[in-house]
């Protein structure tokens, strides 16, 4: 590892992108960084800007944040994502478990220390054999789950802004595959394409 010290200790944050849309992959990320972090970003008036759950930001914000967090020789990311099609197979529990299992094997690989422990948003749970903590509103709270939160939504995004040129009738650069007005009347105009999430979609045809 960049920058490993003994005496150095981690601790892994974890969240989630995309698990209620209609279309699109969910994205987990997974950040590791020294418990002492501190997750600002100075701008050139010299004032810091802490870090806030991805939510709480614009894009741009989000953008800045994510070269940020990518960029610093300190802290690590890892990033998974499970497509609609195997949402579709196994259901959005599995599949988010899936992807938090992966994201946290490759950190954990790099770091080759198991007494690390993890912090993850909401209801997200880690495989049993790691130390971890799942922390309501995290994102909000605990900075190293907001840096995860930006990571694994703006990842996101990008994917759904490639799949907007193989689908530009639905609209998916504006709203990534959320089930807004404009996406559902799409649907109901367009029907289903490769990447919609099969029993999300059709419960709410069935019920127009």
């Amino acid at each position: 590892m960049r920058g490993n010290s003994r005496k150095t200790k981690y601790v892994i944050g974890v969240d989630e992108a995309g698990r209620g849309p209609l279309a699109g992959p969910i994205a987990v990320a997974a950040i590791l960084a020294p418990k002492n972090f501190n997750f600002s970003i100075v701008n050139k008036k010299i004032n810091k800007q802490k870090i806030k759950d991805s939510k709480k930001l614009s894009s741009k914000q989000r953008e800045k944040w994510f070269q940020y967090l990518k960029n610093d020789p300190k802290i690590f990311c890892a990033v998974s994502s499970v497509s609609a099609g195997v949402i579709n197979k196994v259901g959005i529990q599995k599949a988010t478990k899936l992807a938090v299992a992966r994201v946290l094997r490759r950190l954990f690989r790099l770091s080759r220390n198991r007494k690390i422990n993890v912090l993850l948003d909401g209801s997200l749970f880690a495989p049993k054999h790691y130390s971890q903590k799942t922390i309501i509103r995290g994102d909000e709270t605990v900075p190293v789950i907001s840096a995860a939160s930006i990571i694994a939504k703006v990842k996101r995004d990008k994917k759904m802004l490639v799949f907007h040129k193989k689908f530009p009738q639905y609209g998916f650069d504006r709203h990534k595959g959320y089930g807004t007005a404009l996406h559902r009347r799409t649907l109901e105009k367009c029907g289903l394409s490769k990447i919609h999430r099969k029993l999300y979609c059709r419960t709410f045809l069935r019920n127009k």
